[in-house]
């Protein structure tokens, strides 16, 4: 899956959770940066101490979603 910057995306974390991510883009050093819809903080991949998973993507600015990617830097 390509990931589009700006759209957000439903993403199940190991614990089963659902969450909203939105996709920021990827940094001049590669890292892919996240931020959380709920919350608002930003963080990149790097900094992400459990699994997790793209369930489903949004598209960009819908307000619906549940949350999930691979996680440490994998994408599906």
């Amino acid at each position: 899956m390509e990931l589009m910057c700006g759209h957000v995306y439903a993403v199940r974390l190991c614990s089963g959770e659902l969450r909203r991510w939105r996709f920021d883009g990827v940094d001049g050093g590669g890292l892919a940066w996240w931020r959380d819809e709920e919350t608002g903080l930003g963080f990149s991949e790097a900094s992400l101490m459990y699994a997790w998973e793209i369930a489903t993507a949004e598209g960009a600015g819908e307000a619906h979603g549940g949350g999930a990617h691979g996680g440490e830097g994998e994408r599906e």
